[in-house]
């Protein structure tokens, strides 16, 4: 098998790479520049347990995609009603979904929310309908979700519910974990994908940052090392690490 540098885009096959960012594209979509341009844009779902999941796993993926052209949706499965301490769920919920509504304009992407209740997320068959219902109501091809190995149970649960909504629909889209605060929650994470996010990644602490709430001065400096981390690995200043699910139909094993 012939090698390919570390310096070369992922993907072989069918799977076209965006020239300047590493993103998994389906056959028959073009490629370009910085500045190029899709013939047809993909619909992209990110979906994370808690708002500022995604954007801490993938925002600057986020930020390619858009720039890009892409349609891309970012899926909260609660609004974080738990995360705010001396505020009640409904507070704490307007408050997170006011920082949310601002993280994904920074990022340019949809918001949406899946209905369920921070801390007391459900994996059930009524969840799996449910949230199959609004996953494919979203007409994506490609989703990311959290890595199903997790230290925190809404994370899990977002994984298990996309995971199998997947399924239902007979892998009509390509399916890829993220990871977040790699150590302390995602765990056993050997990434298959990387992308570039070394021009994007300040619009990525600006997503996080919306979620002030959060205290993301606290957290963002453990992703600020994963995404040097990252990037050292693929060959980049900045990047984000992925694991493509092997059994997407689109695709073959990318290689690095």
């Amino acid at each position: 098998m012939k090698q390919i540098s570390r310096r070369e885009m992922l993907g072989r096959s069918s799977q076209m790479v965006a020239a300047a960012a590493g993103l998994p594209l389906l056959s028959g979509q073009a490629t370009g520049g910085a500045a190029g341009k899709a013939e047809r844009p993909l619909r992209v779902v990110v979906a994370g347990a808690h708002p500022d999941d995604p954007e801490s796993g993938c925002g600057g993926s986020i930020a390619n995609y858009t720039d890009l052209g892409h349609e891309v949706s970012i899926l909260y499965l609660t609004r974080g009603e738990a995360g705010i301490h001396g505020k009640s769920a409904q507070e704490a919920a307007a408050i997170r979904t006011a920082e949310s509504e601002k993280a994904c304009a920074i990022l340019k992407a949809k918001p949406v929310f899946a209905g369920q209740i921070d801390g007391d997320t459900e994996v059930n068959r009524s969840r799996y309908q449910e949230f199959s219902r609004i996953l494919q109501s979203l007409q994506p091809d490609i989703v990311f979700t959290h890595w199903p190995i997790d230290t925190h149970r809404d994370h899990r649960a977002t994984s298990f519910l996309v995971y199998d909504a997947w399924v239902a629909a007979h892998r009509a889209f390509d399916l890829y974990y993220f990871e977040v605060e790699q150590g302390t929650q995602t765990q056993l994470f050997h990434p298959t994908n990387y992308v570039d996010i070394s021009k994007t990644e300040p619009r990525k602490r600006a997503a996080c940052f919306a979620h002030v709430s959060q205290q993301p001065a606290d957290w963002y400096r453990l992703h600020d090392q994963m995404n040097r981390f990252r990037g050292m690995e693929s060959g980049c200043e900045l990047g984000e690490g992925f694991i493509r699910h092997c059994e997407n139909l689109e695709t073959s094993v990318p290689l690095r």
